[in-house]
This record gives structure tokens, C-alpha cells and sequence, in this order.
């Protein structure tokens, strides 16, 4: 049987008119090419009827994944999506992002052409949306493609929902950890960005959107300690080798170290000197 050359994944736990809106952001593609992979994460909400009355739901090849127990974690609902993929690449969308209508033909061409460059994953700009506000990004100075290692270990410059990527590629490198509610898109970044090179599309044809819906960055109001404890795990277990250790080591002993002032001026001593020792022990690793 023939591959099909791209699967789009979204996770969802409900979210019903946020959900019907990517959906159709992805049925309404000018690329039709595609199967689209639902991994639902046991909603309470009747998502499985919303989304069959999207118009021209039934013109595209629709799978879904049910969990029977809800598991909280967006990184294991998506691996759960690429698992049943049938195809070369593979694209996530979050439930409450969209995508313009150009995007994945735009995309899967720029991934043709980047095979002569053996560069297997890219994304794209992302247009932020708080409500009806536009958000401004002048701040997001990072390098966006080539070799982004070096920017990647401080924050997470590649959005989840803006991804085309070889699958053979999200394999190699391990795929989304489950263990993880927060920071595993940051994770598995580093992971590939390590021994791979990013193409990069210049042009806003992925929107990310916030509101007054749930959201993780919104339930810890910091996530840096999540991108900490994925980076030291990474670490621990020698997957950064020669220069990208070295690099690795010193990015994470400063993040200790920034961390640990913070909880001294929170008055957490315990936490502050405990992150202390971690950044003395890597400064010099």
C-alpha cells in the first residue's frame, strides 16, 4: 500500500469549539493529500460528534485513538498518533491552534526541497493571538533554522503546532517523553536539533491562540523548572556528546544558577541550594 505523505495529529481532552475550529482549519487545507489522526484523551465532552459535522469531514481520511482513562499528557496522546500514521511526515496541531489554508501545501514542498540538504524536520512562523489581540514577538530574537541547538536549550523556539517532520526522524529521536505534563515538545527539540539541522518558513502560516481556556503555561505560571528537569535528565542519561555536552552543561548550570536566585528571593533556601550545587557541579562539567 502507497504512503500517505503527511499525517496530522491533534491531542484533545474537550475543548469541543476550539477543536471543531483546527479541524477545520485542517479539512479546509489547499493540500489534500493527507490523513488526519484525532487522539482523544477520554474527553468527558461528545468531541466524536462535533467534529463529524464539520463540513467536509467525510471528504478526508479520518482516524481516531480513544484513551478509556484520561492520561494528562499531551506527549503520549501524540506519539500515540504517530503510531498509527501511515505516512513520510508527520504534522501536530493542538487543539486550540489553526492553521491557514496554505499550510501544509507550503510546508510539504519545502520539505522536498530540503531532502537535497538531508534537513528532515522544519516549522514555521506563528501568528500569537490572545482573544482578538494580536501578540508582538519583537522580543523572539533566536535563531530559527540551520543549527538552532544552541538557542533550543534555553527555551522552546519551535512550536509544537508549526512542525512538519520526517517520521523516521521523531523515531531516532526518541518521540515525545509521557512522563512529562510539561516541556516534553521542549524536550524532544533538543533531542533532534542535537544531530539535525532546521529548515524555516518565514511566513505566519500557524496561529496560536490563548484565551480564557485551560492551559498548562497558565496552571504553573512558570514552566522553566520543567525545561530544567528535562535538560538534566538529558544530561544524566549522556545523550549530548562533544561540543553540544559542553554547550549542554554550561546552559543548564546558568539556568540552575538564575533558577536558584529566584527561590531565594522567594525565601525556598532548601530548593535555592539544592539548585546551587547542580550548577557548580555542571559549570565546569
Amino acid at each position: 500500500m502507497k504512503k500517505i505523505p503527511v499525517s496530522v495529529i491533534i491531542p484533545v481532552y474537550n475543548r469541543t469549539s476550539l477543536l471543531i475550529e483546527s479541524v477545520s482549519s485542517v479539512v479546509n487545507q489547499s493540500f489534500k493529500d493527507f490523513e488526519l489522526i484525532i487522539a482523544d484523551d477520554c474527553s468527558e465532552e461528545d468531541i466524536k460528534t462535533a467534529v463529524s459535522a464539520v463540513p467536509g469531514i467525510d471528504k478526508i481520511n479520518l482516524k481516531w485513538i480513544s484513551l478509556e482513562k484520561h492520561s494528562g499528557m499531551a506527549g503520549k496522546m501524540r506519539n500515540l498518533g504517530v503510531d498509527a500514521s501511515f505516512s513520510e511526515y508527520i504534522a501536530f496541531l493542538d487543539s486550540d491552534d489553526v492553521w491557514e489554508k496554505d499550510k501544509l501545501k507550503k510546508q510539504y514542498s519545502f520539505m522536498q526541497e530540503l531532502k537535497n540538504k538531508n534537513i528532515r524536520i522544519s516549522h514555521t512562523r506563528e501568528k500569537w493571538l490572545r482573544g482578538e489581540k494580536t501578540v508582538s514577538q519583537k522580543s523572539q530574537k533566536h535563531k530559527r533554522e540551520g543549527d538552532i541547538f544552541e538557542d533550543a536549550q534555553w527555551k522552546c523556539i519551535i512550536g509544537p503546532s508549526t512542525v512538519m517532520m520526517e517520521k523516521s526522524l521523531f523515531y531516532e529521536a526518541g518521540g515525545f517523553r509521557e512522563d512529562l505534563e510539561v516541556a516534553e515538545d521542549y524536550e524532544l527539540w533538543l533531542k533532534s536539533t542535537d544531530h539535525e539541522k532546521v529548515g524555516y518558513i518565514d511566513e505566519m502560516l500557524t496561529v496560536k491562540r490563548a484565551g480564557e481556556w485551560d492551559q498548562l503555561s497558565e496552571k504553573y505560571g512558570q514552566i522553566e523548572i520543567f525545561r530544567i528537569n528535562a535538560l538534566h535528565s538529558l544530561l544524566k542519561q549522556g545523550y549530548f556528546k562533544g561540543e553540544k555536552k559542553i554547550s549542554a552543561s554550561e546552559v543548564f548550570s546558568r539556568k540552575c544558577r538564575i533558577y536558584a536566585e529566584g527561590c531565594r528571593k522567594r525565601g525556598k533556601a532548601d530548593e535555592a541550594c539544592h539548585y546551587e550545587i547542580l550548577s557548580d557541579r555542571y559549570q565546569n562539567y
